[in-house]
């Protein structure tokens, strides 16, 4: 199994070179590029190429990037959002067209999976025009046509909302799409509070290609390392093994504390499963 770190725990301030060195540094050599353009333009050329230049030298590769979600992030304070799923076509063209500038970050420096969310969450109050199925599904049509000419797969992620629940993602990859390489993001996260995690595991086997690991404490997307929220994670990591998952496990974190400190529970959290994967489930030693 491998693990990677989303550039989410740093969001708040430009992504630098310093942020991978940190994230090798505590043994992750993979990153999800959290697209916000506070945090990486990347509308900017220039910005791109230097992004490439910093794997090079931290030895840090981009598996994936997340399509952009909000104009702007600041903290926990959201700016406007995107919605690809409205149907105010002048806004919905308007998300889908940030999400094919974040595929274009393809074209100088290749990555795996563009993460995509459907619509807007529920914590943010939604109408029916904000979360239409239809133009969900138009809008997913238009950016897999951009991203399938760079070989970037989408991955619709597991988020609070009926759009992207396990089984209505399911549903819509089967049924409404026409794109066998269109998979799911499974949010572990996102799947508690919606549920039970380990039938979303099972809910998505067939189609899960990447993942968001995080945890909570069942009332609110706290964005916590993994063992620091109320997840029980042996079932869940059980459950990943028995479908035959053997992708990556992100973790999308929160800077609740200062971001070195978030990386080190994280580097914590991914020792404990690799214990776990391993079948050797009793509590890490100091020495680890």
């Amino acid at each position: 199994m491998q693990f990677g770190i989303s550039t989410h725990l740093f969001h708040d301030h430009p992504l630098g070179e310093q942020h991978l060195r940190d994230v090798a540094a505590h043994g992750f050599d993979r990153i999800e590029l959290f697209a916000t353009r506070g945090h990486f333009d990347y509308h900017d050329p220039a910005t791109i190429a230097e992004l490439g230049r910093w794997l090079g030298t931290t030895g840090v590769r981009l598996h994936s990037v997340h399509a952009p979600i909000v104009a702007s992030l600041i903290g926990t304070r959201w700016g406007p959002a995107y919605s690809n799923a409205t149907t105010d076509q002048a806004a919905r063209q308007l998300a889908v067209q940030e999400a094919i500038a974040a595929v274009e970050i393809a074209r100088t420096v290749p990555y795996e999976y563009l993460v995509v969310h459907l619509g807007l969450p529920s914590s943010q109050d939604p109408s029916r025009a904000d979360n239409d199925r239809e133009q969900a599904r138009r809008s997913v049509e238009q950016i897999h046509e951009a991203a399938r000419l760079l070989g970037v797969r989408l991955a619709l992620e597991v988020i609070p909302n009926e759009l992207s629940t396990p089984d209505s993602l399911v549903q819509m990859i089967e049924d409404d799409l026409e794109s066998p390489d269109i998979g799911i993001c499974l949010d572990f996260g996102h799947a508690f509070l919606m549920g039970d995690l380990v039938d979303a595991i099972e809910t998505t086997a067939g189609h899960l290609i990447t993942t968001h690991v995080h945890d909570n404490r069942g009332q609110a997307d706290d964005h916590l390392a993994p063992f620091d929220g109320t997840i029980d994670w042996l079932p869940a990591l059980m459950a990943v093994q028995k479908i035959g998952y053997e992708g990556t496990l992100l973790f999308e974190l929160q800077s609740i504390e200062p971001p070195r400190t978030v990386l080190e529970h994280a580097a914590t959290a991914r020792r404990r499963f690799e214990q776990i994967l391993d079948g050797e489930w009793g509590p890490l030693t100091v020495d680890q």
